[in-house]
């Protein structure tokens, strides 16, 4: 294929046409155009007289409240907080966007302790696909840790998702104590971001007193 074909076909069929790559068996890549995304409402319309289509998005999308559904195709993730868990520590509850105390940080961690996040969110609007998140985080300008984890996909409903991450632990020692900076993110297979977000955070010798 030379540089005009290839360049024909990025071309969008119309406005609202999504395109693909995929390899073939030789391993050459073509563009697949997988047609215009519509509003999950506008779906869950079509051929509602279909009973058995009908048991079939049911048991897709699960218990779906039309009438929380937008009339946009766009799905909309809302991070709504972050809780951090603690063994012997009563849950840290941190509504997005954080709050700052009077040095800065959103939240403090007592070294050497084992500790998790939980997060929870709501999708409105359509199905999310692949959403996942990354926390980078740096001391002193090193990037000491950059976790990925990809959540799923996820129908719009109104009650809020859980998601509880594994239990890690903060390093130990007077080297690994002190201010970090860190960045979380939460974007879907589409590159789409619903979230973005720098804070900083403390790692202290003791629990703080007032957490």
């Amino acid at each position: 294929m030379d540089d005009k074909e290839k360049e024909k076909g990025k071309e969008k069929h119309d406005g609202t046409d999504i395109e693909e790559e995929e390899e073939d068996e030789e391993g050459n890549k073509r563009i697949v155009v997988l047609g215009p995304q519509v509003p999950l409402k506008e779906q869950l319309e079509l051929d509602k007289d279909d009973e058995s289509l009908r048991r079939w998005k049911e048991q897709l999308l699960g218990q779906v409240d039309t009438q929380q559904l937008g009339e946009t195709a766009e799905p909309e993730v809302k991070v709504m907080n972050l809780t951090i868990l603690s063994p012997g520590r009563p849950d840290l509850v941190l509504p997005i966007p954080f709050k700052h105390d009077e040095k800065g940080y959103a939240f403090a961690l007592k070294d050497g302790s084992p500790y998790s996040f939980r997060f929870s969110f709501i999708v409105s609007n359509n199905i999310v696909s692949g959403l996942k998140y990354t926390n980078t985080v740096w001391k002193t300008g090193v990037r000491v840790e950059n976790q990925k984890m990809m959540l799923g996909t996820f129908s719009p409903q109104l009650e809020p998702y859980i998601y509880e991450g594994e239990e890690e632990t903060t390093p130990a020692g007077i080297f690994a104590r002190g201010s970090y900076f860190a960045k979380l993110k939460f974007v879907d297979d589409d590159g789409k971001c619903y979230l973005e977000m720098g804070y900083y955070f403390e790692i202290r010798k003791e629990w703080p007193v007032t957490q």
